[in-house]
């Protein structure tokens, strides 16, 4: 595997910045490191993005803004000493269109374990990273990434694992909670589920699907996703996907983190999987930030007033990361990367 390095910037008081790519079977993966200026062997973190179009610096182009919590999360790392590298998905980011031909329909569990392979792979090629203190820090969806990664491995395993906004339920268990709290305020809420759980079940069984008109056009945006060819078959393979399992199976240990003001991950219902995935393993802590929302921000409103349209101003100009959460994975990669 081929690494390319095209540029770096950065002061001494500053991290240094270079942008990076690999190939995988034809296509590029690019990514942006960020590290501290010294040089010196250091370690480091690399980060996982979450679902769909979700880019390096977890930002998306179905939500507005370009703050995304990724890239301050990765300069705040690197002012405390770490190495950090976040990549575009190859069916995300600027460059997706290059990969489009290759991945169509060809998405899965595998093609995401070889990203993230490649990514661990080119830290450790590095002579500022410490190839025994490598960790990983994920956002949604990148849990089950991480994951599947750590509990395959052969060689390079995480020395940690930084799980936030985890799913302790299938994504089409935790996917139905947001769905049916959403159509909640609607009259005819009980039919709409009614259709929507149809329409799951026939996806899930690899039958053909019918979206029904009267569903409301972000479901039936959903159901379109799922079902393009383009996404399938990882679609069905992704939301069948359990990760309690695999959390019982890694040695390492592993922070997990779902904040209280999460409206997409439930930090009741997956985290009490996941707590309950966790007995008898102190390898594993759970914390749940009262004031953090899914991708970290801090969010001043209220649990009960918050709602999707809450979602679309995630990563606005002014929404900073959750002090607490940030608080908790700064202490916890200082305590376990100490050599």
């Amino acid at each position: 595997m081929l690494f390319f390095f095209t540029s770096a910037v950065g002061e001494s008081s500053e991290p240094v910045v270079e942008e990076v790519t690999w190939s995988i079977n034809g296509t590029k993966v690019y990514a942006t490191i960020s590290r501290p200026s010294s040089g010196k062997p250091c370690p480091a973190v690399v980060f996982v993005a979450g679902s769909g179009p979700t880019d390096r610096d977890w930002n998306s182009p179905i939500l507005p803004g370009t703050n995304g919590s990724a890239k301050l999360l990765a300069r705040e790392l690197s002012l405390e000493g770490f190495v950090t590298l976040r990549y575009d998905k190859r069916a995300s980011g600027p460059h997706a269109s290059e990969n489009f031909t290759y991945l169509f329909g060809k998405i899965s569990l595998q093609s995401h374990l070889e990203e993230l392979a490649g990514a661990v792979d080119l830290l450790v090629s590095l002579p500022y990273v410490d190839p025994e203190r490598v960790f990983v820090l994920t956002s949604s969806e990148g849990a089950v990434h991480a994951l599947n990664y750590q509990t395959q491995a052969e060689t390079i395993k995480f020395a940690g694992l930084i799980l936030t906004g985890a799913p302790g339920r299938t994504i089409a268990q935790v996917a139905h909670t947001q769905i049916e709290t959403a159509l909640a305020p609607l009259p005819n809420s009980e039919d709409l589920m009614t259709l929507y759980n149809k329409t799951i079940e026939d996806f899930l069984a690899e039958k053909p699907v019918k979206i029904d008109p009267s569903l409301p056009q972000d479901v039936q945006m959903l159901l379109q996703s799922l079902t393009a060819p383009a996404n399938l078959p990882f679609s069905r393979e992704l939301w069948t996907v359990d990760i309690k399992g695999w959390l019982q199976k890694v040695e390492a240990p592993v922070l997990i983190i779902i904040g209280k003001k999460d409206i997409q991950t439930d930090w009741q219902l997956d985290g009490e999987a996941l707590e309950h995935a966790a007995e008898n393993r102190d390898n594993v802590v759970i914390l749940y930030p009262e004031n953090a929302n899914h991708i970290l921000k801090y969010e001043e409103k209220p649990r009960e007033k918050l709602g999707p349209a809450d979602i679309m101003a995630y990563n606005a100009p002014d929404r900073v990361l959750d002090p607490e959460a940030l608080s908790a994975i700064k202490s916890w990669l200082g305590d376990h990367s100490k050599k």
